[in-house]
């Protein structure tokens, strides 16, 4: 592959630098010259196949410098006082957030961050069962647990509260008399503080301008006193960022909260908003529940369609389960944040096992994967082939296939820029209040690879016959699929997806 960079004149120092440079992600050159146009650089095929595969697992990991400091992924969907959350009043534009925390907690503590995630809810509650089945392990508190004296102490840190609104006399008494019947709603009618004030002395950017006085309610305090416990259980050593993943319903209200802790005193925690479009499914209003309900049941009718009786038993359940979940966590994850989702929830849509649909297409590639190598590991159980030699011992010359050199250069060599890619954005972006981490792009990255893969896998007859001078091409291409199993099974578990023998 060439690149030829016009230009009258090449300084000699840009060929000594282009020549120079190493490192993960650089390929080795066959040629660098200066030409008539400009600079002609041609990659070393062969040298570079080796030196990736040679060492897949670097690519792998984040290529940037471990990050330090302590993330709290707070979900505003989960918090509740007065009356439990379930399955089915989550709405879906709510289990979005869920599953964005979720994956954005993977991707931090992959760079090193310490991640914390709030609200904590009962064990054994509906709604941690039901994320349970989606692969979301969210913590959990014991159903005797109880906040109050933290609450207790929030709301005193209010009463103080430099920003505290101090009514007059006449407005007291008139209040007193209204107290009662608003008792269920807020903790003290007379404790109101003027966001605008934190906003305005704090300098803080990007908050909404028609913040203004707020009256404390019963459910604000008991949020900051999650987040309070959450924060108290985090390294004090370090620094440390709550990112508020709310729907964009919701954002106002939570940016009264986010500006009501810091009126209480949490000052030194930088607060960012992941603002999250809202969920559509024109004709039909389901809850979380009755979607997953929906998914899994077409799940199970297109593989009974496939697989016929075979369908039943604990490991069918399983494969059914995770490709369920899989589908729900596509779509709702493969759309930038802060766009809307639009879902065909028609009963009749149903959901295909083939064709590039989202989780179901790329669960289904990564189990031909591991179809491919349990066909090779038997053959060299029976004596059919033999062991795969070291990198060292391969001409990889013999992958000449444009598809292969495009699985390599397209998604082994840049993987782990994109999880680099949270991280980073957490610590370049502006300091406005919201913050875009580029959730999509895992989910996207993984129907582009199983676009390319499907592509090249139809094209190409990987375990061939059983001749010696075919074996060092076989070699090659195992070589590099076998790369590419593991970073299938590497971005899944970034979505809390285990990858399926069959499908």
């Amino acid at each position: 592959m060439s690149f030829d960079l016009l230009a009258s004149l090449v300084p000699p120092a840009v060929l000594n630098n282009v020549l120079s440079a190493h490192g993960s992600g650089v390929l080795p050159l066959h040629v660098a010259e200066v030409v008539a146009e400009g600079l002609r650089v041609c990659v070393d095929h062969p040298a570079a196949f080796r030196g990736v595969l040679s060492q897949s697992a670097e690519y792998l990991r984040p290529s940037g410098a471990q990050s330090e400091g302590c993330v709290v992924l707070n979900c505003p969907a989960l918090h509740t006082r007065d009356a439990d959350i379930t399955s089915h009043t989550l709405t879906l534009g709510q289990l979005r957030t869920v599953l964005i925390a979720d994956h954005l907690g993977v991707l931090l503590k992959r760079q090193g961050y310490s991640v914390l995630h709030c609200p904590a809810l009962p064990e054994g509650c509906d709604v941690i069962n039901f994320l349970k089945v989606l692969g979301v392990d969210w913590p959990t508190v014991p159903v005797s647990w109880s906040n109050e004296e933290r609450e207790q102490k929030v709301l005193e840190d209010l009463r103080r509260s430099a920003y505290r609104e101090r009514e007059s006399e006449k407005e007291k008494r008139r209040s007193r008399g209204e107290e009662m019947e608003r008792e269920n709603q807020r903790v003290e009618s007379d404790v109101k503080i003027n966001l605008k004030e934190v906003v305005q002395e704090q300098g803080l950017l990007g908050y909404d301008p028609s913040l203004g006085t707020c009256t404390v309610q019963r459910e604000a305090i008991a949020h900051l006193a999650q987040l309070d416990r959450v924060a108290a259980a985090a390294d004090s050593s370090a620094a440390m960022t709550v990112l508020h993943v709310t729907s964009c319903q919701e954002e106002f209200r939570q940016q009264q909260t986010a500006m009501l802790w810091r009126a209480s005193g949490a000052t030194a925690t930088q607060q960012r908003l992941v603002v999250c479009g809202p969920v559509k499914t024109p004709g039909a209003q389901l809850s979380a529940a009755q979607y997953l309900q929906l998914r899994r049941s077409q799940m199970k009718e297109a593989s009974e369609m496939k697989y016929g009786d075979q369908v039943e038993g604990q490991t069918w359940d399983d494969i059914i389960r995770v490709m369920t979940s899989a589908t729900v966590r596509f779509e709702l994850l493969s759309t930038v944040h802060t766009s809307p989702v639009t879902l065909d929830v028609q009963r009749e849509g149903g959901v295909s096992t083939k064709g590039p649909r989202g989780g179901v297409f790329v669960m289904y590639n990564c189990a031909r994967l591991h179809t491919l190598f349990s066909s090779y590991e038997k053959g060299v159980q029976e004596g059919i082939y033999p062991e795969i030699p070291e990198c060292s011992e391969l001409d990889f010359s013999s992958l000449k296939e444009e598809g292969e050199w495009l699985l390599l250069f397209n998604y082994l060599i840049p993987y782990s820029e994109l999880l680099d890619q949270s991280g980073r954005a957490l610590e370049l972006e502006g300091g406005g209040v919201r913050i875009n981490l580029k959730t999509e792009q895992v989910c996207r990255f993984l129907v582009s690879l199983s676009k390319d893969f499907s592509s090249y896998y139809n094209r190409v007859h990987v375990l061939g016959e059983p001749l010696p001078h075919l074996f060092n091409q076989m070699f090659c291409r195992l070589l590099l699929l076998s790369a590419l199993r593991e970073l299938y099974h590497n971005a899944l578990d970034a979505l809390n997806l285990p990858p399926i023998p069959q499908l």
